[in-house]
């Protein structure tokens, strides 16, 4: 068993939404994305403009 990263129900590994308990929660999950809620950190990409600046 896990727990839902959203709402910290249990869920176990069989269930249809798993890792999440439901849909709302896996929509809650992908607005979060949507809106960079959540970031990938990386290395930076220039920004052309500062470029131009220098």
């Amino acid at each position: 068993m896990m727990t839902c990263p959203i709402c910290k129900k249990a869920v176990a590994p069989g269930d249809p939404d798993y890792p999440f308990c439901s849909e709302r929660c896996r929509i809650i999950d992908l607005g979060n994305w949507a809106t960079d809620k959540y970031v990938i950190p990386g290395a930076q990409t220039p920004n052309p403009q500062d470029e131009d600046d220098a």
